[in-house]
Parts: C-alpha cells; sequence; structure tokens
C-alpha cells in the first residue's frame, strides 16, 4: 500500500491538472465571486445550465485518470483490467458527488485532502485488489482539485475578506461575552467550566429507544438531532425548532408524546453549555455566556413544592450538587446568564400545575433578562396560561417528509443497518396511508424503523399493532437473540401484566414516576395471584428494570417507563382488562388521558369501545370539554376496527357541527384528534366565510398526509390573501414537486409572498415561471435558493429571520429588479442597512396576510 501511494503520488501535475480542470465550468470574467462565494455544487460542469460535461463524460474522464495513474506504476504494480474498470466506476461515483457538496472553495481548500475527500461519496463493496490502489488515486485527485481552486482568481481576496469577517464577528461575540460575562468570583469561573462540561457531557446523547427494539442505544446528539419546525399559534408561520429563542426571552413550546420537545431541550442545553462561538451563527447569540439549568418537572417536584434556585442541582440528583460555590445559581440568575429549561407541564399531576405557574412567575420577577423555553402537550395548559407573564407560544408540527426522510437515513446509518432498507421504508411510507398517519414524530419513525429492520419488511398499519409489535420484540426476543439467560424466567405474558399493574398504578395516581416501594407493593400484589411465579417482587422489579427494556430507575429509589407512550398502552390494557370505564370517562378531558383514551378504544371489545366512545361525547355545559371530546371520540374511530354503526353515525355527526373550524386552534384541534379522518369532512370553499376557510386549509395542512392535498387544491383559486400565503406556507409539509403542480401552479401572484424553504421549492418555482414576489424563512438560506431562483423576475423579497454581517446579505446583489425588502426583525433591520444597496425599500413586517405596495 505504501510503494502504491508513493507512486500515485508521484503522478505528473501535467497528467491530472487537465483532467481536473474539465470538472469545473470556466470562471467569468468580473470576480463578482469575490463579493459572493459560489458553492462547488454550482461549479461543476455537469450540473445546472452551463453543463459541458455529460454523466459519460464524466465516467470517460475518471476512465483516463485511473489509465494514467496505472501507467505510472509499471508493468508489475498496474492493476489489471478489472480492477481498473472497478476503480474507474468508483472514482466517477466520487467525482459525481461533488455536485452535492454544500461548501464553498475556501471552505474545501480548508478542509484539507484527507477530510475533504472524506466527504465524497465511497462505493458500498471494493474488491481487495482495487482497495490497494483507490485511496492513493483519491487522494491525489483530491489534493489536485483543491490546488485548482485555491489558483482561481477570487480565491486569495475572498480568503482575505473571509478572514476579515472571522474577525469581526470574533470581536461582536466577545463584545457580547463581556456584557454577559460581569466580573465574577474565580470560584464561580472555575466551576462554571467543570459545569459547563458535564451538562454538556450529560445531555449529548440521546437513548432513542425505537433504535433498536433489542438494546436501546445511546445515539450522539449531533448526528441524532433533526431540526423540527414549530409553528406559531397566531400565524401559523413555520420555524425551525431550535430557534424558539431567537428574539424570544419567553417560549411555550407545545407537542405531543415522542415529538421532540425534550431533544431540544437537551440540545439548547448542549449547545449553550458548549459555548463553540465559532459554530454560532446570528441566530444563536441568544445563547452566548448563558448557563443551562434543565429542569425536568417530574423529577423536580417534590411533595408539590418546586426548588428554590439553590436546589437546582439538587432537585435533579446533579453529581455536581453541592459542589457549587454558594449562591452561586442566585449570582447567574441575577446576572440575567442563565437559560432555564422547564420540561414538562403535562408530566406532574394538575393539581400541581397552578403552584408551578406561581413558582415561574416569582423566578421570572425576580430574575429578569434569563431566557425560559417551558414546555408541554398540546392540550395541557390552556391556551393564555403564560400569556401574561410574555410568553411566545409555539407548536411543535409534525414531521414532513423532508424531516422523516433525513431521520430515517440518519436511523439506518447509526444502526448500521443497510441502505437499502431506508429507501424501501420510505416508500413505504408514502404508499401507504396508514404509515404515512405513523410516521409524524422521531419516537414513532424510530420504532418504524427498527420493526421494518427486524420484520423484514412488514410493517403494521395501526398504532396498536405497531406497540404490539414493538412489545413482542422487546420481551420475547431480547434476551433470546441476544443470548442472555437469567435465573429468572419470565413469559411475555407474564411480563405484560406485571407491568400493567405499574402503568395502572401511575395513570389512577396521576404521575409519571413511582418509589421503588410503591413498584413493589404493585407487584407484590400481582404476585399473589401468580402461582408459578415464586421470586419476591423486588427481586421481579429488578429483572424487569434490567431485562424487559421499557422501565428504568431515573434516579435513586424512583422508577418510571422508558417513554410516555408505553405506559399510557399498558395502562389502557389494564383498564379495559379490568372494566375501569368510570375512571376512564371521569378524567377523559384531561390531556395527560389522551392516549390512554384512545389505545383503550383500540383495545376494547365492541360492547366496550361503544361504552367509551359514547360516554366521550355524553359533555356538558363546557363549550371546550364538549369540542375536545368529540374529536377525541372522533379520532378515536381511526384507532377502533369494529364501532356500532348508529354509534359512527353519532359521532360524525356531532364532529360535522364544528366543521369547519373557525380559528386557529380549532383547527389545531380538529387535525391532532380527528386526523385523516377529518379530511372527508371538511368543506368548502363554497358558501365558507374568510375565517372558516383559513380554518379549513389550516387543519388540512396540519394533518400534512397526501390525502390532504385534494382538500387544499379545492381552495387554491380562493381570492383571499389570507388563504392564498396559507396555502404557500404550508407547501413544505407536502411532496415539493406534487404540492406546486397541484397548489403553487394555481395560486394568484397578486400581492402574495410565495414562500422558498429550500432549493428544491426554488427550483419548482423557477420551473413555474419565476414570481415577483418571494419569502424567505428562517429555515432558508438565501445564498443557496438565490442560485435556482428566477432572480431577473423577483421584485420583493421578505426575509424571516435574517442576520446581521455584510456576508450574508451578499446575495440581495443577485437581484438585479430587487426593489422591496421586507425584514420581520428590527434590529436585524436596523443592523443590516449598511449593507444594503441604497436604492432598496426596506419596510417593517405588515401582519399576517397585509402585503401591499408601500413607500417608505
Amino acid at each position: 500500500m505504501d510503494a502504491a501511494a508513493a507512486v500515485a503520488a508521484r503522478l505528473a501535475s501535467t497528467a491530472v491538472a487537465p483532467l481536473v480542470r474539465k470538472l469545473f465550468t470556466p470562471q467569468p470574467d468580473g470576480a463578482r465571486l469575490v463579493d459572493k462565494p459560489v458553492r462547488i455544487s454550482g461549479l461543476v460542469s455537469f450540473r445546472g445550465e452551463r453543463r459541458t460535461l455529460g454523466e459519460k463524460e464524466l465516467r470517460r474522464l475518471a476512465t483516463e485518470l485511473v489509465d494514467r495513474a496505472a501507467a505510472s506504476y509499471g508493468p508489475h504494480e498496474a492493476p489489471s483490467p478489472e480492477t481498473r474498470r472497478e476503480l474507474a466506476d468508483a472514482l466517477a461515483l466520487a467525482l459525481h458527488s461533488l455536485g452535492d457538496l454544500d461548501m464553498d472553495d475556501v471552505q474545501a481548500v480548508r478542509l484539507g485532502p484527507e477530510a475533504f475527500t472524506a466527504r465524497l461519496a465511497r462505493p458500498r463493496h471494493l474488491s481487495a485488489a482495487a482497495e490497494a490502489y483507490y485511496e492513493p488515486l483519491l487522494h491525489t485527485a483530491g489534493l489536485h482539485i483543491l490546488n485548482f481552486f485555491s489558483q482561481r482568481s477570487s480565491f486569495v481576496p475572498r480568503t482575505l475578506t473571509e478572514q476579515t469577517r472571522t474577525l469581526d464577528r470574533l470581536v461582536a461575540l466577545t463584545d457580547l461575552l463581556l456584557e454577559r460575562l460581569p466580573s465574577r468570583p474565580a470560584e464561580d469561573a472555575r466551576f462554571e467550566d467543570r459545569y459547563t462540561r458535564h451538562i454538556a457531557a450529560k445531555h449529548s446523547e440521546l437513548t432513542i429507544h425505537g433504535l433498536d427494539l433489542r438494546q436501546a442505544r445511546a445515539w450522539h446528539l449531533d448526528s441524532a438531532y433533526v431540526s423540527l419546525e414549530a409553528a406559531d399559534a397566531t400565524t401559523s408561520v413555520p420555524r425551525p425548532a431550535d430557534r424558539a429563542l431567537s428574539g424570544r426571552d419567553r417560549v411555550l413550546l407545545r407537542g405531543g408524546a415522542g415529538s421532540g420537545k425534550t431533544t431540544l431541550v437537551q440540545w439548547l442545553a448542549v449547545t449553550a453549555a458548549r459555548q463553540k462561538y465559532e459554530e454560532f451563527g446570528d441566530h444563536l447569540d441568544h445563547l452566548v455566556g448563558r448557563i443551562p439549568f434543565v429542569l425536568p418537572l417530574r423529577r423536580v417536584i417534590r411533595d408539590g413544592r418546586p426548588p428554590t434556585p439553590d436546589e437546582f442541582l439538587r432537585a435533579v440528583r446533579s453529581v455536581l450538587a453541592g459542589a457549587e460555590p454558594p449562591g452561586w445559581t442566585d449570582r447567574v440568575l441575577s446576572a440575567g446568564r442563565a437559560l432555564v429549561l422547564v420540561d414538562g407541564i403535562d408530566e406532574i399531576p394538575q393539581r400541581e400545575r397552578e403552584t408551578t405557574r406561581r413558582w415561574l412567575r416569582e423566578l421570572m420577577a425576580d430574575f429578569p433578562g434569563n431566557l425560559w423555553l417551558v414546555t408541554a402537550r398540546p392540550s395541557a395548559v390552556d391556551a393564555d396560561w403564560l400569556a401574561a407573564e410574555g410568553f411566545t407560544e409555539l407548536t411543535l408540527a409534525t414531521m414532513s417528509h423532508d424531516d422523516v426522510t433525513r431521520f430515517v437515513h440518519r436511523w439506518h446509518t447509526a444502526a448500521a443497518a443497510p441502505a437499502s432498507l431506508a429507501g424501501t421504508l420510505l416508500t413505504a411510507v408514502r404508499v401507504s396511508t396508514d404509515l404515512g398517519r405513523l410516521a409524524v414524530n422521531p419516537l414513532m419513525c424510530g420504532m418504524l424503523c427498527a420493526l421494518h429492520r427486524e420484520r423484514n419488511g412488514f410493517l403494521p398499519h395501526s398504532r396498536k399493532e405497531l406497540y404490539e409489535a414493538a412489545l413482542r420484540m422487546l420481551l420475547e426476543r431480547r434476551d433470546l437473540e441476544r443470548g442472555v439467560q437469567d435465573e429468572l424466567s419470565l413469559s411475555s405474558e407474564t411480563q405484560i401484566l406485571l407491568l400493567q399493574r405499574l402503568a395502572h398504578w401511575m395513570i389512577r395516581n396521576d404521575t409519571a414516576e413511582m418509589e421503588r416501594a410503591d413498584a413493589v407493593a404493585q407487584l407484590g400484589r400481582a404476585l399473589e395471584l401468580m402461582h408459578h411465579v415464586t421470586a419476591p417482587a423486588d427481586r421481579v422489579l429488578t429483572h424487569l428494570l434490567e431485562r424487559s427494556g421499557l422501565i428504568r430507575e431515573p434516579a435513586h429509589d424512583r422508577i418510571d417507563f422508558v417513554h410516555r407512550t408505553f405506559q399510557d398502552y399498558l395502562g389502557a390494557k389494564a383498564l379495559v382488562e379490568e372494566g375501569d370505564f368510570p375512571l376512564l370517562l371521569k378524567n377523559a378531558h384531561r390531556d395527560q388521558w389522551e392516549d390512554v383514551v384512545r389505545m383503550a378504544v383500540a383495545l376494547g371489545r365492541p360492547a366496550e369501545r361503544d361504552r367509551i366512545l359514547r360516554g366521550l361525547v355524553a359533555g356538558d355545559s363546557d363549550e371546550l370539554f364538549d369540542l375536545r371530546g368529540v374529536l377525541l371520540a372522533f379520532a378515536c374511530l381511526e384507532q377502533a376496527p369494529e364501532v356500532y354503526p348508529e354509534t359512527r353515525s353519532l359521532i360524525t355527526g356531532l364532529t360535522a357541527e364544528i366543521i369547519p373550524p373557525k380559528n386557529t386552534p380549532h383547527a389545531m384541534a380538529l387535525s391532532n384528534f380527528g386526523g385523516s379522518l377529518a379530511l372527508g369532512l371538511l368543506p368548502g370553499p363554497e358558501g365558507l366565510s374568510d375565517d372558516e376557510a383559513r380554518g379549513t386549509v389550516l387543519a388540512a395542512s396540519y394533518i400534512g398526509t397526501d390525502a390532504a392535498l385534494p382538500v387544499l387544491a379545492r381552495f387554491r383559486h380562493h381570492p383571499s390573501l389570507r388563504i392564498r400565503s396559507q396555502l404557500v406556507w404550508s407547501w413544505y409539509r407536502f411532496d415539493c414537486r406534487r404540492y406546486a403542480d397541484e397548489v403553487i401552479a394555481h395560486l394568484d401572484p397578486a400581492d402574495l409572498y410565495f414562500t422558498v424553504p429550500g432549493v428544491e421549492h426554488a427550483h419548482a418555482l423557477t420551473a413555474l415561471g419565476g414570481r415577483e414576489r418571494v419569502h424567505l424563512p428562517s429555515g432558508a438560506d438565501p445564498s443557496a435558493v438565490a442560485e435556482h431562483l428566477d432572480t431577473e423576475r423577483v421584485t420583493h423579497v421578505w426575509v424571516e429571520l435574517g442576520r446581521t454581517s455584510e456576508e450574508y446579505w451578499a446575495w440581495v446583489r443577485d437581484f438585479p429588479r430587487l426593489h422591496t425588502l421586507v425584514l420581520e426583525d428590527d434590529a436585524v433591520r436596523a443592523a443590516a442597512s449598511p449593507y444594503l444597496p441604497p436604492h432598496l425599500t426596506v419596510l417593517p413586517w405588515p401582519g399576517e396576510g397585509r402585503y401591499t405596495e408601500r413607500t417608505p
């Protein structure tokens, strides 16, 4: 191998450089590239409008490069003809992947040849003979490619400009850090360094329980994290959830079970703790110098009393509790440097939530200037629960098609599963409506991935089947396939009965955790009826903790389920088997019982199911209770294999009375509870007011399945700007090309800003002939999008979350007819003005649905 590398390294530049130049388009006159970096994907000669190299030519170029390399080896060391063909195929694959690189030439040179070539695609299998030649050959090609980049006329000026901007950015961050880091005692500084390293290590791994149903694995946060989107309840404009606190001091984030709320909390804590300023974009400046406190409510509230600041570390049972300098937490909060992450309002009893709200109010009044994020399930607290304290409410959206695709590919990479499995699963999810309804959050996606792999492509079609399959996998096959033996052998049926007892107790007592002594007592009562199990209850509990994979001991003498979903499923099973229907119906209006009710309907026999469904719609005088009960019953129909016809008619009739939804909360409730079943009942647009039409569009877009597309398409000719705006905002939730053809192409463009979340949407909009007004949401990269838009046509651009650097605004020069720029953020609008052309009219965001020509 060393000899081969040495020979490859001696390949003459005169032999390689001409071939490398063919890979890239000629540089145009005028170093406009000096001002605006161009990604490598925009330079390659086999993509884009200026294509000069086809696929066949690229393959011939790779073959020629292999032949020239082979000639340098000599007659005895040269690869055989078969190996040359294999090398040419592998090299063609690598060179073709240059078109997928999301970096510019300066960034590539900074990586160096080894790291740069590591970003290129590799063949899945190479013979031993080809492997000996491939790496030196690829390294040589990468070396010459980087050398080519460094000789471009724009390279040196841009490198100097980038260095200057980097220094400016560092100075700005240093000023911000000094502002947030007042003079501190030396012992505080030393402890904070230790504490932040502890937080970064503690929260930098996720346990994805669907990653491998036989063994819960730790998945590194950097690899596992998939940034979802959150919508403001008033505007429904989607934003990346990891930017939830950008421009906001206080956020209440709502999301269903498994939607990623806790994962977002971890990501924010780790990002703040690491303080890697070189990785901070402008949208993360609010985290600079912050000290994160992660407070899972079910862990920190004891006997109904939330912790005081000096108890924060002790309440979460941190190993550093007691090591902090006296008064340290108080000093951090008083200086306004804390990032307080309060997770899980829904996981504490209803009676303790008002106490928790008063606790939050007092903390924020006594310690202003800090950042606060509170998470809850959608219906855990009222819409205005923290409104008086200045909280903005955001709701995590279900995973889009792109989110699901990204998650599935990352899952298979982390699980070392064949990439082909990811493709077949994604095809199944797209084709099957049932599977599409399941793949809505990271938990469900992880379970689908695991079951798809373990069951050779056979997948369940309902939540009930999904949970049953997961339990069988965990309890029946786990130890058998791992070769684990235990002196205590419990059948899966026995384990499920015991776990049901624990889940039932937690649900009855309105808690997500139980003391070990309570768990032992419950198991003891169950074991009195199980004469085939002779082990004591404490030993059985230890066995379940070590072997079932369903319960854990997060803190000393505390027991909980690895995920609330399993607790709800097993608790519902126990409730149905024990006929505990009065308790179920008495609590059905409570948010933490929602999944229990759904599962009870799915698990019950027809008469039991009928009793639950009719009880849900019995209602009372409270309008919200009626709405929730009817929608929950309607959602349960989706889980029910058999329902008496008269009961189904009753529920669908009641649902029709609250459809169409008249506002955003009703639309969200309908999508959460009614799901795809509601689509068949959504009317319009004929006979609907603008509010009703918008509510209908909102509900269909929140449901987000392919079946919702025909409903949305019915509104594509609606004259209201608010309706048309909602339709373009919803584009990201659906297949890009299909939505463009069926909805976007038909919208009246008058005064309408067309949302362009990414490159694919820019391509689609250009294919439709382009549009004058473009909306760049917070997750969009303007430079990348600009490369694929019809920039000659654009006259108005609305930027949702811009940045304050000169480099960021370079894309504006690509729009020769641009005359109006709408910026939401007041600070960005003021800071960006020096970098914008003087002829531009810069306007504030005028509010939802009001985009009209205005003069300064």
